[in-house]
């Protein structure tokens, strides 16, 4: 089945959470954690990804924490994924293979050229859906 990684999910649902919470608002991810009850440790380095791709900035100190760099309505779901994942789109099939080469079923395989159709379609989704979709 396909599925979202939890980085993933726990990077969304943070995005998703910063926001609605308006411009300029600095969010720690101890907060995001215990509002959405999440790994801590895990939100953190995702949102780490999240600044090094420069989604959302960090800030140190007493009153640091998070604040979106980026207009939520211009932020694609997509872009969110690779940034956590590091790949060029999310994938619900195994065998890509090009060439008979690469996959020793690829003459006789039945479900390779519909599954790769679907695979488009999800990746065109998640390509135009908008965190301020997600709000």
């Amino acid at each position: 089945m396909f599925q979202l990684s939890k980085k993933v999910e726990y990077g969304l649902i943070a995005v998703r959470h910063m926001a609605g919470g308006g411009a300029g608002r600095m969010f720690t991810a101890k907060e995001i954690a215990d509002i959405y009850n999440i790994p801590y440790e895990l939100l953190a380095k995702v949102m780490q990804k999240l600044v090094k791709k420069g989604y959302i900035s960090s800030y140190q100190g007493v009153n640091g924490g998070y604040m979106r760099l980026r207009n939520p309505h211009e932020i694609r779901v997509s872009a969110i994924i690779k940034a956590i994942e590091e790949k060029p789109s999310v994938t619900i099939i195994q065998c890509e293979a090009e060439t008979a080469d690469n996959c020793i079923i690829h003459t006789t395989c039945t479900i390779k050229d519909p599954l790769v159709k679907l695979q488009t379609s999800i990746n065109k989704v998640l390509d135009e859906l908008t965190i301020m979709e997600m709000i």
